[in-house]
């Protein structure tokens, strides 16, 4: 049988999954829990208050601003390399 996780760790894995911005096969493999388990804990917490709605604005704000930044970086290749690289204020 498989190791029992308690609790918090349940409910800590449902509010990884729903506010990272990560795939939640990522987060299970993370975790190392199988994609079921971890669906399953998704949806027993699913209307509970493990996340706050403010967590979910936050998230839902975070995947926003990452889809822009990838449409401008496909957009426009030569800023995106010179404003997200490291050595940039160097080479200026």
């Amino acid at each position: 049988m498989g190791l029992k996780r308690t609790e918090e760790f349940r409910q800590d894995a449902v509010r990884i999954a729903l506010t990272s911005g990560l795939a939640r096969k990522q987060v299970a493999d993370d975790l190392g829990v199988g994609m079921s388990t971890l669906n399953k804990w998704i949806m027993a917490y699913r209307d509970t208050d493990v996340v706050s709605k403010e967590d979910l604005d936050l998230a839902e704000e975070n995947e926003r601003l990452r889809r822009e930044i990838r449409l401008l970086k496909e957009e426009y290749p030569s800023w995106s390399s010179r404003f997200f690289s490291p050595f940039s204020v160097i080479s200026q």
